[in-house]
């Protein structure tokens, strides 16, 4: 059932075999059964299993987060910041649910006039690897909360964890696992109610057709190449720092990090040699290591592609400034350091692609209009940043951004408050606040004479 080896020997702790059909059918007819009985319950009474269900979460959250390091790389305290925004997540719903979820009276010509939010059923969620708990529970939390079922196929890199978190989870809430292999996943699409999707572009497009035979409501969160553009008035020195600590933050393995940095001519020789100072303090090393700050890739065809790419960006004209070549076997694992790549054009794959590890793209700007124009060529559309000093301008360029989110003079990041999701390439729909909470109910109206 499972493979068995450790990150830091390069290879994937407990990969998970694919299930037969027959296995997926039985529980999803259990499912289906175990969710018509917890859409019955009050919204009170789904809030309070929640609510108990964050609590197990927080007290196994120590080892959870070992877990995770263990099959995932990330470093330790990282997988810890996961574990606890999940629990604040579980309980952010489970407090809001009854408000936001209640009947909405409308005044109309009828004698009573009501919209009600009503579940849509069982929602199957495709989830990745890069954050096993916080990413399935951004989806199934709200989508438990309006009384839905979830049924999740997790990445099977990621199996020790998955259930682990599903026997925290237990039989009061009706989640279940599909360890489904990848052709099986059109038969689950034509079997659920609703698709949630978190991952690639190109496999996102897939499903997304896939869903659309079926008329299922979906919501995709794909890839991201943000922009953290350094205006001519920024804060340069904080910058430098916040721009270092979003790209290289979870070995660069996130798709809401900054990965273009964008600085305008002005301030671009004085802002580089700042953020490569903040470069050089990343440490390689053992993610269980409390000093390792910059841990090792998830697998080996991962940092594969990232160095392919960062060839192709110099056989292009770019020039690195540093890192940019695959390490010696001084440490365990798919190590790749923290590479900057200056001068980038849009020849070089880098460009207009993701890259989903620990390199840098630096774009230099003519000016700040301009840095805005290099923040929108770009296929994707997740988030971006802006550093500047003139926050009235700041605010003037954040609404020319085509983006789903812009944080001013800060690093791009997710709020419970507010919703998360992109636009373009990087997907549609919302997830967190209210607005992911609406995403997966029958937003019904009622009207009687």
């Amino acid at each position: 059932m499972f493979r068995s080896t450790h990150i830091l020997s390069g290879k994937t702790l407990y990969e998970r075999a694919a299930q037969p059909m027959e296995e997926f059918e039985y529980e999803l007819r259990r499912l289906q059964y175990r969710q018509r009985e917890f859409a019955a319950l009050k919204v009170t009474e789904r809030a309070a299993l929640l609510q108990d269900f964050a609590d197990r979460l927080a007290a196994g959250r120590d080892c959870l987060a070992e877990m995770i390091c263990e099959e995932v790389g990330r470093c330790l305290r990282e997988c810890e910041a996961e574990l606890d925004k999940s629990v604040e997540l579980v309980r952010y719903y489970a407090h809001l649910a009854p408000e936001l979820l209640a009947h909405k009276t409308i005044a109309t010509q009828a004698a009573l006039s009501q919209v009600r939010f009503e579940p849509l059923g069982i929602v199957l969620a495709v989830m990745p690897w890069n954050y096993p708990v916080w990413q399935v529970l951004r989806f199934a939390v709200p989508a438990l909360c309006a009384g839905n079922g979830c049924m999740v196929k997790p990445a099977p890199s990621v199996g020790r964890v998955t259930e682990a978190l599903f026997e925290l989870v237990g039989k009061d809430l009706p989640a279940g696992v599909a360890w489904l292999a990848e052709p099986d996943v059109r038969h689950a699409v034509a079997r659920t109610d609703a698709l949630a999707f978190t991952g690639s572009t190109d496999i996102g497009r897939r499903l997304a057709a896939q869903a659309g035979l079926y008329m299922k409501k979906t919501v995709l969160e794909l890839g991201g190449s943000n922009a953290f553009i350094v205006m001519n008035d920024a804060d340069l020195a904080q910058a430098a720092k916040d721009a270092c600590y979003s790209r290289f933050r979870d070995a660069g393995q996130s798709c809401n990090a900054a990965k273009r940095i964008i600085v305008t001519e002005a301030v671009a020789d004085e802002f580089i040699p700042l953020f490569l100072e903040e470069c050089a303090k990343l440490k390689i090393g053992d993610p269980m290591d409390p000093q390792t700050t910059l841990a090792p890739l998830h697998r080996r065809d991962l940092r594969e592609k990232i160095h392919c790419q960062v060839l192709d960006a110099l056989v292009n004209g770019a020039e690195v400034l540093c890192g940019g070549q695959i390490p010696e076997c001084t440490e365990k694992g798919w190590f790749y350091p923290a590479t900057v790549l200056d001068k980038v054009n849009r020849n070089c794959r880098v460009y207009h692609e993701e890259v989903f590890g620990p390199v840098a793209v630096i774009l230099r700007a003519l000016g700040e209009e301009h840095a805005v124009a290099l923040a929108n060529d770009s296929p994707f559309g997740l988030g971006a940043s802006i550093y500047a000093k003139d926050t009235a301008k700041a605010w003037q360029f954040a609404s020319k951004l085509q983006t789903g989110a812009v944080y001013i003079n800060r690093h791009t990041s997710s709020d419970l408050r507010l919703p998360f999701g992109g636009v373009k390439a990087s997907g549609y729909g919302r997830e967190l606040s209210e607005f992911g909470l609406y995403e997966f109910v029958n937003v019904k109206s009622y009207w009687q004479k």
